[in-house]
């Protein structure tokens, strides 16, 4: 038992080596750290020759007084040379020529006044104006015509899921002179329908033709789906005697006597379109001559 307790006392004090060595016996932990910036400065200092205080030239600047004033002396001129002309020389110009020069760099004035014709326009439509809500706003058309809303109204669509809510507007455009639309557009916000549908109308542009006293030429009629509208000419101070939509289309073209009337359906849509179509069916006196090819005298014989 001694010899066995005896020959186990060095075998507790002998330790196995580890197989696997650590890490930092590979990859040792640097005094410093190390940075490629500072090795290639330091490679680039030794490098580059260091210059001495002898080696630098200042013979030009020993000669030189600061405080003697220098004298301009520039070279002399070659045979034939004509300086160019001042900028105060020439000829004054005038408001015009700025106004013209300052148009065709920055644009129009904000006046109003275009010196080349440009459209005075063009700079409000590049503004660009946000709401509340930080949607941008779209500026109304400056092309002439004015509008008017014939009638708003909230229609249903129903889907799968359920009934989509959108809104219908009816507008008619004019300038008064002679031009008018009907236009339609749906959206899910009345200020959207309402712009639908005066781009809409703007593109159903129709001219009605007039006499100098502001009225039809001869009476006419138009239906449009269950519509129905009669229009006959009217002496001068009578006015509009319309209702409804027929009386809306009839003052945004600029007519100031006539007379209107609703014989079928009451739907606004109808009656603006039946409208349109009665006065697309009236021709002026000289049209009618020309076709016939007789002199206008002789239509009333």
């Amino acid at each position: 038992m001694a010899a066995t307790a005896a020959a186990a006392s060095p075998l507790s004090s002998f330790t196995i080596p580890s197989p696997i060595p650590s890490l930092s016996f590979f990859f040792p932990k640097p005094s410093k750290p190390f940075s490629l910036r500072r090795s290639f400065r330091s490679l680039s200092l030794s490098l580059a020759p260091k210059s001495k205080p002898s080696d630098i030239d200042t013979s030009f600047f020993d000669e030189l007084n600061p405080e003697e004033d220098v004298v301009f002396d520039p070279p002399t001129p070659p045979e034939g040379f004509i300086p160019p002309p001042s900028f105060d020389d020439g000829p004054e110009e005038t408001e015009d020529e700025i106004a013209a020069a300052y148009e065709e760099l920055y644009g129009p004035a904000y006046s109003g006044v275009s010196v080349l014709g440009n459209d005075v326009h063009v700079m409000d439509s590049k503004v660009k104006r946000t709401s509340a809500f930080g949607k941008v706003k779209k500026e109304k058309v400056k092309d002439g015509f004015e509008e008017r809303v014939v009638q708003v109204r909230r229609v249903t669509k129903v889907v799968k899921g359920g009934k989509q809510l959108h809104f219908r507007a009816v507008v008619v455009v004019g300038d008064k002179q002679g031009q008018v639309g009907v236009g339609v557009g749906k959206a899910k916000e009345v200020i959207g329908a309402v712009q639908k549908s005066a781009t809409n109308a703007r593109r159903n542009i129709i001219t009605i033709p007039m006499t100098k006293y502001l009225t039809f030429p001869h009476r006419s009629e138009g239906d449009y789906g269950a519509a129905t509208v009669m229009l006959r000419p009217a002496a001068p101070g009578t006015g509009v005697i319309a209702g409804g939509a027929v009386r809306i289309v009839l003052e945004m073209a600029g007519v100031e006597n006539a007379l209107g009337k609703q014989l079928g359906s009451k739907n606004a849509l109808n009656n603006a379109r039946a409208t349109v179509v009665a006065v697309q069916k009236m021709k002026q006196f000289r049209e009618v001559a020309q076709e016939r090819g007789i002199p206008m005298e002789e239509l009333w014989k």
